[in-house]
């Protein structure tokens, strides 16, 4: 994981609000864009920078593609922030 990628994706308000809304499971990029009043080539453009930053996953069933998220990395950056704290795991349980 490139950490600069990271917290380049998660600079900008769309991008965590998709990630917001991939939060409660898995959509289509169809539902992606409906929820946006902007074009679905910048939805588009929006979900390669998350794919990118690994911050998503997508597969394809069909004609329609589903993203969800890739918690792995959550996990990853919620661990380098607790260690930039000066947490340890216990503390965060």
């Amino acid at each position: 994981m490139s950490l600069q990628n990271t917290m380049r994706a998660l600079s900008d308000p769309v991008r965590r609000e998709i990630l917001g809304m991939l939060k409660k499971g898995r959509l289509s990029a169809g539902e992606i864009v409906d929820h946006f009043p902007i074009t679905a080539a910048a939805i588009s453009r929006h979900l390669s920078v998350l794919k990118e930053a690994d911050l998503i996953r997508d597969t394809r069933e069909g004609k329609y593609i589903y993203y969800e998220l890739n918690t792995s990395v959550l996990e990853e950056i919620l661990l380098w922030v607790r260690e930039l704290k000066g947490e340890d795991e216990n503390e965060a349980e």
